[in-house]
């Protein structure tokens, strides 16, 4: 299902077809250095991954983690969408694309596009977004969203960045 399309991508949800670019998007330095090491290593581990993450967070709360692929060739990039954590009263921002794709402007064109939908579909009037302490490049991009910083939040046993994006 789309979710919605910028001039250059397609946001939709993921499929169990998705696995093999999961497993690369998971497995990328900069996804486990920044994000977390999913251990997502397998087909099988990719199915799990989708079921119990994305697809489950559609079912549940309506939103969740899409695949942003480019709308010229539907070639996936990332994944870019709404996580809601048991741990956080509001929805979080979660992004992350393929390092190829770095610095094409990719990550606020789909977190742009996300943001729109979870105001105005899922009606939505304040999001949070989380970053390790060194990742200045998420750090720099949620503040171009209009993110802004409000402190520390304990998230995998370690200190980061709570941002937050009243509507």
């Amino acid at each position: 299902m789309i979710i919605c399309e910028t001039n250059r991508l397609r946001i939709r949800h993921c499929s169990k077809k998705d696995a093999e670019f999961i497993i690369r998007l998971l497995n990328e330095p900069s996804y486990i250095a920044n994000i977390e090491d999913k251990k997502v290593r397998t087909i099988d581990d990719a199915i799990k991954y989708l079921n119990d993450g994305p697809i489950a967070t559609y079912q549940k709360f309506g939103f969740g983690l899409y695949l942003v692929e480019l709308k010229e060739t539907g070639e996936p990039i990332g994944m870019c969408g709404l996580l809601k954590r048991d741990t956080l009263a509001d929805a979080d921002l979660g992004y992350s694309l393929l390092k190829q794709y770095w610095s094409m402007g990719y990550a606020k064109e789909s977190a742009l596009a996300v943001l729109k939908s979870a105001n105005h579909d899922y009606g939505l009037n304040r999001i949070v977004a989380i970053t390790k302490i060194d990742n200045l490049r998420s750090s720099g991009l949620l503040e171009k969203l209009g993110f802004s910083f409000e402190g520390m939040i304990e998230m995998y046993g370690e200190n980061n960045k709570l941002f937050a994006l009243n509507f």
